[in-house]
This record gives structure tokens, sequence and C-alpha cells, in this order.
């Protein structure tokens, strides 16, 4: 067994935001292998996710997110409790999901809300460009929302639920009406 040394037990906690202890295992679990020990944290919150996802969610918040005074965000996410609602973590990754919907314009929260008419071109494609789990994160695409979802039920040890967002924009209808007029 590899002797795991505490600047990598470090090095992964910075990385994947998991407890020192869970690093560490990790890392023992790993054989001292950074990479592989990512891969073992990753399947550890996939568990934990699918422990929580049943749990009533009845706190959280409504945040608002201003871009340049021309688009708008509302955005809901709801958790267990109040106390993961104040917590930092929480906010951050709400105060995201702001940034990503203003950015990305989803029209859906994620693939079961999509009727089947309303599918156009390829599925996969269509729910990229359309549901907000299904997006590449705006900040690093190499995860999507439902990723950065799952990382933060795995550090707060809550079920997590973006409920539901709208998004406007200055002169958005204003534009689809006149379009309509010609």
């Amino acid at each position: 067994m590899a002797t795991i040394s505490p600047g990598l037990v470090k090095k992964l906690r910075e990385r994947t935001g998991a407890g020192m202890m869970d690093c560490k295992k990790a890392l023992q679990e790993a054989d001292g292998k950074l990479e592989a020990a990512v891969k073992i944290l990753h399947e550890q919150s996939k568990a934990i996710v699918a422990k929580k996802a049943g749990r009533a969610t009845g706190q959280g918040v409504v945040h608002a997110y201003i871009h340049g005074g021309r688009i708008g965000v509302l955005v809901e996410v709801n958790c267990e409790t109040d106390f993961v609602a104040r917590n930092e973590k929480f906010k951050q990754f709400v105060h995201e999901l702001g940034l990503q919907i203003a950015s990305m314009d989803p029209q859906y929260v994620s693939k079961e809300e999509v009727s089947k008419e309303a599918i156009q071109g390829d599925p996969k494609a269509f729910y990229t460009q359309a549901c907000l789990l299904s997006q590449p994160f705006i900040k690093d695409q190499s995860k999507t929302i439902q990723d950065l979802l799952q990382d933060v039920i795995a550090t707060t040890g809550e079920n997590i639920v973006i409920r539901r967002f709208v998004r406007y924009e200055v002169g958005e209808e204003i534009e689809s009406s006149e379009a309509q007029e010609t």
C-alpha cells in the first residue's frame, strides 16, 4: 500500500471538494493514484445522490440574477433544510445557475419535462441545448449542470432540486411579435 502524503490529500480535496478522510480513503484505495481517487470519489458521490433522491425538499431559495440590465433570471432551488439554504456552497451553486440560465437560455429544467412533440432534430443535441441539467457548465465545459448538482448534493448531504426558473430579456417579445407581423 502506498504512503499517502498530506499534500496529496490536500490536492485531491481541492480538486473534488470532498472531506479530508474521504480523500485519504480514496487515495489508499487507489494506491496513491490521484486520477483513480477522483473516479472513486465521483462514484461515491453518485451513490450519495441516489440515496438522497427521494427525500422531501421543503426549504431553499429564490435567487434573482440580472446580467447587464438586459437579461434577468429568477431561479428556485429547493433543499431539505434552511441550514443548507444559507450555506455558501449552496448559494454559490444557485448563483451559478442564474448565470448559466442567462447565458444559455434553456427552456426546461430536465429531459423529463420535454414532450415528444417539442423535440426538434437529434434528441441528444436538443436536450443538451434546451434542458438546463443537460447543458455543459459555461465555466467548465467538461461538467454538466447535472454534475454540479450532484457535487453539491454530495457536499451538503441533502437532496437538492432545481424546481423552476424564468428568464427575461429586454425586447424579446417585441422582436418575436414584430417578426410575426411581417
